[in-house]
């Protein structure tokens, strides 16, 4: 009996066990049998996924919507001339009604003055006004001689013909010149009496906030000294 025993025990043993297998075989079974068939491609799926969402966006997809700028007040408001700038492409009626260009009126006179005040017929813009009408004689020689203010067509006439006035009256009732050239008094209203000289289209020289009398005084003196240096 005990040789029996021993004898299935050989036989058994020669057939092979899992037990009897090599380590590094029993290994790379278990690897393979512990994968699914498909558990390739599905990583590979869900590692392609990943790496979509991981791409940044194009330009397009991060542009801001287009959208047409707005001009802030303050980038609205009129570039302040300085003494070598160009004379403003502005046009603004006369006291008839009339379109003053400021392009034009550079190239058909070589010097020109342009004196602001606040309001026609009133006291000291009356006085300004008619200093101005008083020199025109000497005046008009060498320059073109302009009043302004924000007064409608028809306040700008009554007081020239009032006063007599020689010249000119341009209406600005938007502050487009009167801001551009420096003279508005406050950003809501006003302006400041003032006066500029032009030559050969640029801004030679710029008074603000002047008195009616040194308004005509020193811009005429201006004028004599600049026909001068032009001869």
């Amino acid at each position: 009996m005990s040789e029996l025993r021993r004898s299935a025990r050989v036989a058994s043993n020669k057939r092979g066990s899992p037990a009897d297998e090599p380590a590094s075989h029993q290994t790379k079974k278990s690897k393979t049998t512990s994968v699914a068939p498909d558990g390739e491609k599905k990583v590979d799926k869900i590692a392609e996924a990943k790496m979509e969402d991981a791409e940044p966006e194009t330009k397009e997809e991060n542009a801001e919507p287009k959208m047409k700028p707005r001009s802030s007040p303050s980038e609205s408001k009129s570039k302040e001339l300085i003494e070598g700038d160009e004379i403003p492409d502005l046009t603004l009626q006369n006291q008839d009604g009339g379109e003053i260009s400021l392009k034009k009126l550079a190239e058909e006179n070589r010097i020109i003055i342009i004196f602001a005040y606040p309001k026609a017929s009133t006291p000291g813009c009356t006085r300004q006004a008619c200093g101005f009408r008083d020199n025109y004689e000497d005046l008009k020689e060498h320059a073109a001689v302009f009043g302004l203010s924000t007064d409608n067509p028809k306040s700008q006439k009554n007081f020239q013909t009032k006063q007599k006035l020689p010249f000119g009256l341009l209406c600005d009732p938007k502050r487009l010149l009167i801001g551009s050239l420096g003279a508005k008094k406050t950003p809501q209203a006003g302006t400041i009496r003032s006066h500029w000289i032009f030559v050969d289209g640029k801004l030679k020289s710029k008074n603000i906030k002047v008195s009616p009398e040194f308004s005509v005084e020193e811009g005429k003196k201006q004028i004599l000294e600049l026909a001068k240096e032009l001869e």
